[in-house]
C-alpha cells in the first residue's frame, strides 16, 4: 500500500500546500486501486499531478468541514464536463447528511443529490470495502460528526485520524498501524479541547495505542512552527516521526 500526500495544510490551504487530501493505492494482483481520504480546499489541482481523477475508485470524507471536503465539487464538474466525461458513478462516503451537504456546497437546486455520485454514509466501526481495501471508520472527537479511518490492504495498516482531539476511539484506530497519519492542528500552548490534537497529544495517543511503526504528523496550519511541533512530538514518543509534506509519498509496509 502506498500513500501520497496531496495536501496536508491544517484548516486552510497554505501558500504552497492544499488542505487535507491523501491518495492511497494498492494492487490486488489484477490492477491498481485508488482511494482518496478527504478532498479539501485546493486539493484537486495537485491531485492531477499524481493521477487522473476520473480513475479514482472511491472518496472517503472524514467530516464535512470545507478543508476536508470542498474540492469534491470541482471533481464533480471535471467528471461531468471535462474533455472525457466519466461513465458510471463514483462512490463517495462521508458522515450522515453528506449528500445534502455537498449538494448545498455545489449549488444543486432544491437539495437534489449531485448526479454521477453513489453516496454512502459512514457508521462507527462498520467497514467499507473497496477492492483490496478494508476501511473501518471510528467516530472521533470534533465539533461536527467526524471519523478516523483505519485502512487495511495486503496485511498492512494505515491509520488516519482525520480531525480529532484525544478520545477513546484513538486506541483501536491506531493500535498496530504500520503508518499513523495523525493530525496536530493545535500548538501545545493552545488549551482549547474537543477540536484538535497537539503534537504532544498526538505522540501520546500513538504511545498509548502501542505497536505503531511510524508516525506522520499532519494538519499543521500554515503558520505553525514545524520544527517545534516535531520536537514536541519526539518528547512523547521515541519511534520514527516525521512531518507530512505536500507531494510526499510513503510506502506503508
Amino acid at each position: 500500500m502506498d500513500l501520497t500526500v496531496i495536501g496536508c495544510s491544517g484548516s486552510v490551504p497554505g501558500p504552497d500546500d492544499a488542505a487535507s487530501c491523501y491518495l492511497v493505492r494498492a494492487h490486488d494482483g489484477e490492477r491498481d486501486w485508488q482511494v482518496l481520504l478527504d478532498l479539501g480546499s485546493g486539493a484537486l489541482g495537485p491531485l492531477q499531478r499524481h493521477t487522473d481523477p476520473l480513475t479514482l475508485d472511491a472518496v472517503l470524507l472524514t467530516h464535512l468541514h470545507p478543508d476536508h471536503c470542498l474540492d469534491l465539487t470541482g471533481l464533480h464538474v471535471l467528471r461531468r464536463h471535462g474533455p472525457t466525461p466519466a461513465t458510471g458513478d463514483l462512490p463517495v462516503w462521508g458522515p450522515a447528511g453528506v449528500a445534502e451537504r455537498m449538494g448545498r456546497a455545489h449549488g444543486v437546486p432544491g437539495g437534489e443529490p449531485m448526479p454521477g455520485i453513489a453516496w454512502g454514509e459512514l457508521t462507527d466501526r462498520s467497514p467499507v470495502r473497496v477492492g483490496p481495501f478494508t476501511i473501518t471508520p471510528y467516530a472521533v472527537r470534533h465539533p461536527v460528526p467526524a471519523f478516523g479511518l483505519r485502512v487495511e490492504a495486503g496485511g498492512t495498516v494505515l491509520a488516519y485520524t482525520g480531525d480529532t482531539d484525544t478520545c477513546d476511539a484513538l486506541q483501536p484506530l491506531l493500535t498496530g498501524a504500520d503508518l499513523a497519519l495523525v493530525e496536530a492542528g493545535f500548538a501545545d500552548e493552545e488549551q482549547t479541547r474537543g477540536i484538535h490534537l497537539t503534537p504532544a497529544r498526538a505522540a501520546r495517543a500513538v504511545a498509548e495505542a502501542g505497536g505503531v511503526r511510524r508516525l506522520v504528523l499532519t494538519h499543521l496550519p500554515p503558520w505553525a512552527d514545524r520544527q517545534r511541533a516535531l520536537d514536541q512530538a519526539r518528547d512523547g514518543w521515541s519511534g520514527e516521526i516525521c512531518l507530512a509534506e505536500s507531494q510526499a509519498s510513503f510506502s506503508v509496509e
